[in-house]
């Protein structure tokens, strides 16, 4: 009974306390108030400049007290000195500087770097104004209200004019949205916009991105590419490696809809234009059971259009131009439009020169025929371009409305001619690579603890290619196709402010076509397949307000209807800070997917795109299923960042075809596994104005296919040693930033004595040699010019592969028929690539 009264009693004074506060807030009056009423009350007139005394607002002193005990009171809440010159005059004196207007600067809680284009608006009147390049804003309007700072990507904070009434401008921090969730490990991470978060993922957000080095713009699939872990063995955004995995064995998602194209310019570029406001959430392992159709990675983009005010940019580089625009369509609507087309088609810079002989070497474009009497001629015209639109509605209070649309295309047109004997043979290449998409998202909040979510979209891919020969009458066409159907319902439950509990059902109908036909010698056929998923899903996630540990537990049951067949896939994400130093992160999975690329031959699609699309039959074509886990270690102190993680994934179900074997298995169709173990760490040190990192993997991965002898060797992708490290600069206007990459060699295969037996090459074992070392050195640079509050101009330029290092990415053996003798076919890295960046942002 007791213990009852004392909860009853403590309660009720924190009550009286909370409604003593703010009847104390309210009863707060204009300092030029006060003072008329005391001088009407003890005859007394004040002496004081209107502006100097603006800003102040006080509860006032009690009546009864004497005039020199409400002057000291005065002094005390205002610091203003009050001067008795005569019995009757009082003069107040600033003692600070109040003839300049107030003023402050807006910098980063994290790394002290200033914060631009915040807006500060003083509270109750119409005043707004905007924080410079150099975070730097004043007030020219006086008031005693509240100012309150907001920005997009930090977080809203008000203060009052004293705390601006300084005599040199004041330092505000600012902290990150993104610490207001609790569940980061580090707001930095190689740079600024990228971090990386409890459940394992990393965030990437462009529009608060630093450079890295080799990059004039924050390509998203470029990127990734710097975290550890996560390669390209030939350099492209087509050809993604996470942790042994094939490129297809990634999920690409953007809005929730499923890209089946990565590249421009056949894997150089990314699809997605860089300058839109996006947040990339990236998965290796531990991934939430809404996703689906990934063994290796999930890599989940998503724009935002809940922009307050209008704006735009455009520009361009020595590929392309865009732009992308913002509109505040009404108070609970934005649209968002963006548009990228390069100019490669009209104009070739050295950076095009750089990429079309990277791209196209040793393809139909340039590869023309071994026959070196013969004279001919190619004529190339190629260009690629993409586009978004994004519509956001807020419909009532509790309502969402979401809908998006994408496309992108490659086209490449390839005229050859051949003069021969006087006579001129002309011949025409085609390769055309589209991607169309569309998703409506409708979600809904019904109370504090319950909201619900419904996407639905389409996704089509499809490239086609015409070979017209120019050493003979044979015309080859080519197609391949997909079109991706899926609806998710998702809702969540906040059982209480730990624990969240989500579920949900997904319905996907894919269909994937594949069309080839040859009019000499005449072979055509056409293959449509289509599977019907169902699933259910569920995720339990735990969120411990005091010890910071984080979890969560999902499954994902599958249903295939054409196999009838039932697949279980269980995920956790375990999270535990040790202390404010150490953290211990614990990720596991169990994934499956049906579609997947493979080779048919080296040759198709020009030999530039040589990968088509796929569906599991559940028989020679197996459904691919992994199965990972990783325990990490992070230490983090005074700008210190260490971080340490092991993994284990093994994938089955995995087909010859989707390997790239340019080997003695190049023509067999055969099904194993592969499996990857290996360790990724990485050391960073930032300091006032530096960010510096190294990273360095170590894996070792083999395949095992049982029906071939010998049964186990090295994957096709296994680099056994992978070293990046950087430096970058970044300071008001400027920002700086050098780096490389260096690995081992990927496994090669070589001819056993230069043997040719039955028109075939005799090769050693599989994977039993190496290419040389990788190594690439890339520096990035730009500038910031502000032209006044709202338009702030930016150049910037780009080195890749400065030592100009003719890096070996792939080799392969063929027969030379001219000769009837091996020849060897190297692939080169990009050469030394210069790039340069103007854009307008207003």
């Amino acid at each position: 009974m007791k213990l009852k009264k004392g909860i009853y009693s403590l309660i009720l004074f924190f009550v009286f306390a909370l409604n003593l506060n703010a009847q104390n807030k309210d009863k707060t009056v204009l300092l030029k108030t006060v003072l008329e009423k005391i001088a009407k009350q003890h005859f007394v007139n004040f002496n004081y400049l209107e502006d100097e005394i603006s800003i102040f607002k006080i509860i006032p002193p009690d009546k009864k007290l004497t005039l020199i005990e409400k002057l000291d009171y005065l002094e005390s809440k205002t610091k203003l000195e009050f001067k008795i010159i005569t019995a009757t005059q009082i003069s107040v004196i600033n003692n600070k500087n109040l003839d300049k207007p107030l003023c402050g600067y807006l910098i980063d809680y994290n790394d002290n770097q200033p914060i631009a284009y915040a807006n500060i608006h003083i509270k109750d009147t119409p005043y707004n104004t905007t924080s410079d390049e150099k975070g730097y804003f004043e007030l020219n309007q006086k008031s005693p209200n509240q100012i309150e700072i907001t920005h997009v990507n930090y977080e809203k904070i008000v203060i009052t004019a004293l705390e601006l009434y300084k005599e040199n401008c004041p330092k505000i921090k600012l902290k990150n949205v993104i610490n207001q969730l609790d569940e980061v490990i580090t707001p930095i991470y190689l740079t600024k916009g990228i971090s990386k978060k409890t459940n394992g993922t990393f965030e990437i957000k462009p529009q608060k991105f630093g450079l890295l080095p080799g990059l004039v713009e924050a390509d998203v699939f470029q990127t990734m590419q710097q975290l550890p872990g996560i390669l390209s063995v030939d350099e492209t955004v087509s050809n993604i490696n996470v942790r042994g995995g094939t490129h297809d064995q990634n999920l690409f998602l953007w809005n929730g809809i499923r890209l089946f194209q990565t590249g421009h310019f056949y894997g150089l570029i990314s699809v997605l234009n860089p300058n839109l406001g996006q947040k990339i959430s990236i998965s290796k392992n531990g991934t939430s059971a809404f996703y689906s159709e990934s063994v290796s990675s999930v890599v989940d983009i998503s724009t935002s259009t809940n922009s307050k005010e209008s704006n735009s940019s455009f520009g361009s580089n020595m590929i392309n131009f865009d732009f992308n625009t913002t509109l505040k369509t009404s108070k609970n609507s934005s649209l968002q439009i963006s548009g990228r087309r390069s100019f490669t088609d009209l104009f070739n810079s050295p950076t095009y020169k750089s990429y079309y002989n990277r791209i196209f070497q040793n393809t139909v474009v340039t590869n023309l025929s071994e026959n070196q009497n013969v004279d001919y001629k190619s004529n190339v015209n190629f260009y690629f371009f993409d586009g978004t639109v994004s519509f956001n509605q807020k419909i009532k209070k509790k309502t969402n409305l979401r809908v998006n649309l994408i496309a992108i295309s490659n086209q490449l047109d390839v005229d050859q001619d051949r003069f021969q004997n006087n006579i001129k043979t002309i011949r025409n290449n085609v390769l055309n690579q589209h991607s169309y998409a569309g998703s409506v998202e409708l979600e809904t909040k019904w109370n504090k603890k319950n909201s619900s979510k419904i996407v639905s979209y389409v996704s089509y891919y499809d490239i086609k290619s015409e070979n017209q020969s120019i050493s003979s009458n044979q015309i080859s066409n080519q197609e391949n196709s997909v079109l991706d159907f899926k609806i998710q319902l998702r809702n969540t439950h906040t059982i209480n402010d730990k624990i969240t509990f989500n579920n949900g059902y997904q319905f996907n109908e894919i269909g994937i076509g594949n069309y080839d036909k040859v009019n000499s010698p005449l072979f055509s056929r056409r293959i449509k397949d289509v599977l019907h998923i169902h699933a259910l899903i569920g995720e339990l996630n735990y969120k411990s307000k005091n010890s910071g540990f984080n979890s969560s537990l999902g499954f994902r049951q599958n249903y295939i209807s054409q196999f009838s067949k039932f697949i279980f896939e269980p995920r956790v994400q375990v999270n535990y800070p040790i202390n404010t130093t150490f953290q211990i992160d614990f990720l596991a999975e169990i994934k499956n997917q049906t579609s997947s690329q493979i080779i048919d031959l080296h040759q198709d699609f020009l030999g530039i795109e040589k990968r088509r699309w796929i569906l599991s039959n559940n028989e020679d074509v197996p459904i691919i299923k992994s199965n990972q886990v990783s325990i990490g270690l992070t230490f983090k102190k005074k700008n210190w960042l260490l971080s340490i993680e092991n993994f284990y994934k093994k994938a089955t179900g995995i087909t010859s075809q989707g390997q790239s074997f340019q080997n003695q298995l190049e023509f067999i169709k055969i099904n194993g596994e592969y499996n990857a173990i290996g360790s990724e760490v990485l050391i960073q040190k930032q300091f006032n104005h530096l960010v510096s990192w190294l990273t360095y993997c170590y894996t070792i991965n083999d395949y095992t296919f049982n029906d071939y002898v010998p049964p186990t060797f090295s994957n096709n992708f296994e680099n056994r040693h992978q070293l990046n490290g950087g430096i970058i600069y970044d300071y008001k206007k400027i920002k700086v930033a050098f780096g490389g990459r260096w690995h081992s060699g990927k496994p090669t295969t070589l001819p056993t004595n230069n043997t040719i037996k039955n028109g075939e090459i005799v090769f050693d074992s599989p994977n039993s040699s190496r290419l040389n070392d990788y190594l690439q050195l890339n520096i990035s640079s730009n500038y910031s010019i502000t032209i006044n509050k709202k338009i702030n101009l930016v150049v910037g330029a780009s080195i890749q592969n400065i030592l100009n290092n003719r890096n070996v990415i792939n080799e392969y053996f063929r027969i030379n028929q001219n000769s009837n003798s091996i020849e060897k076919v190297n692939i080169f890295s990009i050469e030394r690539t210069p790039n340069l960046l103007v854009r307008l942002n207003f």
